[in-house]
């Protein structure tokens, strides 16, 4: 199972990232909303999205779930936010973590969504 990640927090990607791989997940990691879509639009899979709500760019974490549901509809997704401007846009399915959350409970979710 491969978890695509996207963080613009370099230090807080790569722990994320070796918490995954840890739990035996393989891990696409993405700086930006773009990279993440431009990865799915590209010869990318994965087989959950884990996405912060705020990233540079013009994609925030709701625009990215937006658009990689255009390229797999069924594609499980957990948002994280410490802070959102303004309300939720979560697609079905989706689950939405607060920040400060803790990673075990991370994987657990990602386990649940995904049936690992």
């Amino acid at each position: 199972m491969t978890v695509l990640v996207v963080e613009d927090e370099e230090m807080l990607l790569s722990i994320i990232q070796a918490e995954f791989e840890e739990a035996g997940f393989g891990v696409a990691a993405c700086a930006t909303g773009e990279e993440a879509v431009a990865f799915l639009a590209g010869a990318g899979r994965a087989d959950l999205l884990f996405t912060d709500i705020q990233l540079p760019g013009a994609l925030d974490g709701w625009g990215v779930a937006e658009q990689a549901r255009r390229f797999a509809p069924d594609l499980p997704v957990i948002y994280a936010t410490g802070f959102s401007v303004g309300p939720p846009r979560q697609v079905p399915g989706s689950i939405l973590l607060r920040k400060p959350y803790r990673l075990a409970k991370l994987v657990e979710t990602a386990r649940g969504l995904i049936g690992a």
